[in-house]
């Protein structure tokens, strides 16, 4: 019956276009090829259209097979929390996992943990999508985000994970070479690497002195002949001795034990850039939610203990 969608289809499609071929979901379900080809014959004769492309060499999904397999994913996470929340799983992380973090932090603190997380507990399913920028909070693509900042959104937990301040910092070769700025205004007359990220105004520097009813903060409108979205390129442009950089201390404290970096107008503070990990409120029983959170904190505990090293 063309519309008919039955419950089984959703894991069987999962497996499916995890495996990338109709032999290794097979082998995975522990079933023979042709019974997998006649059951997604079947699925898509009762959707009425063609979910998966089949070459003789490899499977892709088509566009309705990519909404499909969405939907089939989120709604199987849903009913593991479901099991979770009355007691039926007893806890254990399993199920899919989606975690969306930038790219230059995810690739090097997130994608680390992930594979810690993952050899601990392997009913898990976890996907990594690395972005410039978050996901909008009303997005249901991801289970949790890594990002910097506390969200302005009641819908969403938002756990602080780490404290993380924004340094301004250069070489020790380019400020022999152009000077030590003093006051925040001289960072006009330095070439400074620009990082597009996030929604902030692009090259506008925000620094404050002071506090209490002293506190003052001065925008600074910053030029420089280099520019990236990618945090990790901009640090190396910076150890290349190219300019000043504002960046994460996450980032960039390695280089400043080692001499590689120094820090330049230490006595200004600039906004601080915290690391959250946020997730919709329906998922704070979820066990695999919970543990991936619980593991990145103490992770992060544990290296801020140990100098970030």
């Amino acid at each position: 019956m063309t519309g008919d969608i039955q419950p089984a289809d959703l894991g069987f499609f999962s497996t499916l276009a995890s495996a990338g071929s109709l032999s290794a979901a097979a082998r995975e379900l522990g079933v023979t090829t042709p019974a997998v080809s006649k059951h997604l014959a079947l699925m898509e004769s009762r959707v009425g259209v063609s979910l998966v492309n089949r070459t003789t060499r490899r499977m892709g999904l088509t566009p309705e097979g990519e909404l499909y397999l969405e939907h089939a994913r989120r709604i199987l996470g849903e009913i593991d929390d479901m099991e979770e929340l009355i007691g039926v799983a007893k806890a254990v992380p399993k199920g899919l996992l989606r975690v969306n973090a930038t790219l230059g932090f995810g690739r090097s603190h997130v994608a680390p943990l992930i594979s810690r997380f993952a050899r601990k507990h392997p009913q898990v399913e976890v996907q990594l999508q690395l972005s410039v920028n978050p996901p909008p909070l009303t997005d249901d693509s991801f289970d949790v985000c890594i990002r910097f900042g506390a969200p302005p959104d009641a819908r969403v937990i938002a756990r602080h994970i780490a404290p993380n301040r924004r340094l301004l910092c250069a070489s020790p070769a380019y400020l022999a070479k152009h000077g030590t700025p003093k006051v925040p205004n001289d960072l006009t007359r330095h070439n400074c690497i620009g990082i597009r990220q996030g929604e902030e105004a692009y090259g506008v520097w925000r620094l404050t002195s002071g506090r209490g009813k002293t506190v003052a903060t001065e925008a600074i409108k910053t030029r420089g002949n280099l520019t990236t979205n990618d945090g990790e390129i901009a640090v190396n442009w910076a150890l290349d001795g190219h300019g000043i950089l504002m960046r994460a201390e996450w980032d960039v404290e390695r280089y400043l034990r080692n001499g590689r970096l120094v820090q330049v107008l230490p006595q200004y503070y600039t906004p601080d850039a915290d690391i959250y990990a946020v997730y919709p409120q329906r998922h704070q029983l979820a066990a695999r939610v919970r543990t991936f959170v619980d593991l990145v904190a103490l992770s992060f505990a544990q290296q801020a203990a140990s100098g970030k090293s």
